[in-house]
C-alpha cells in the first residue's frame, strides 16, 4: 500500500512538470532585468577585442567615449512579443545601411539616459515615448565610433504605431523575442581591418543581417535571460 500511494504521488509530480507552462519571454527579460538600473557604476560589456585594436582607434580611445542611449524596444503583440529594429539610412556618414536600435547622443538637455532614448526614437521612427514602460537596463557599450551607449529596454504597447523619418532611419522591422533570446542563433565572425581582425556577432532574421554592435546587445540580453533562469 505504501508503494502504491509513492508511485502515484511520482507521476503526479512528473504529469505536473510535463505540463508547467514555459515562462512567457517578456516576463523572462523583465525578471532578469528587475535590479538593473542606469546609475554608475555600470557594467561594461566585455568585447574581447585583440591588442592590436590601439593601432586603429588609438591607445586611450575608451577614456574618451561619448555617452549614448538606445531603445531596446519590445512591443507585446497579440501573436507573442517582438523586438523593433531600424535599418539606417544608406546617406548617413557612419554605419550607413546598417541594422540598429533607435538612439543616438545623450544631450544636455535630457533628464535621464531614458528619455535620450525615449527622445531619439520618437525623432527617428515617431514612436510615442508614452507607448513605452522602461524595465531596465543592458551592459554598457562601447563602440568604434567612440560612443559608449547605454541600452534602455522597454516594454512597447503592441498597438503603438511607428514609420521611419526618411533621413535616419530608412525602414523599420520586427523579430520575435523569442528568436533574440535563442544563443544559438548567434555567430561569432571578425571583419578585418588594418591587419587587426575585429570580432562581433551576428544574428540571422530573415532577410535581415544583424551584426556589430546592435547583435551585440542583443546577445547580452539573451545571456542575461539565460543566466537568470540556469
Amino acid at each position: 500500500m505504501w508503494n502504491g500511494s509513492r508511485t502515484v504521488t511520482l507521476k503526479v509530480a512528473v504529469a505536473d512538470a510535463a505540463i508547467r507552462p514555459v515562462p512567457d519571454p517578456l516576463v523572462r527579460v523583465r525578471r532578469a532585468l528587475a535590479s538593473t538600473s542606469a546609475m554608475p557604476p555600470r557594467p561594461v560589456t566585455r568585447l574581447d577585442l585583440p591588442l592590436g585594436i590601439d593601432r586603429i582607434l588609438g591607445p586611450h580611445w575608451q577614456k574618451s567615449l561619448r555617452p549614448a542611449a538606445v531603445l531596446v524596444g519590445i512591443l507585446d503583440r497579440s501573436d507573442g512579443p517582438h523586438v523593433l529594429l531600424t535599418q539606417r539610412s544608406e546617406r548617413l556618414r557612419d554605419h550607413a545601411g546598417q541594422i540598429s536600435f533607435p538612439g543616438g547622443r545623450i544631450e544636455d538637455g535630457d533628464a535621464t539616459t531614458a528619455h535620450a532614448a525615449l527622445r531619439e526614437a520618437d525623432e527617428e521612427i515617431g514612436l510615442n515615448p508614452q507607448a513605452s514602460e522602461v524595465i531596465g537596463y543592458l551592459d554598457d557599450y562601447p563602440t568604434v565610433t567612440r560612443f559608449c551607449v547605454t541600452p534602455v529596454v522597454a516594454q512597447v504597447d503592441g498597438t503603438a504605431s511607428y514609420e521611419p523619418d526618411g533621413v535616419e532611419v530608412d525602414a523599420v522591422f520586427e523579430v520575435p523575442l523569442i528568436h533574440v533570446l535563442d544563443l544559438s542563433r548567434y555567430r561569432r565572425k571578425s571583419v578585418g581591418r588594418m591587419g587587426v581582425e575585429i570580432p562581433y556577432y551576428e544574428l540571422m532574421w530573415q532577410d535581415w543581417r544583424i551584426w556589430g554592435a546592435t547583435a551585440g546587445m542583443l546577445h547580452n540580453l539573451a545571456t542575461r535571460v539565460a543566466e537568470s533562469h540556469a
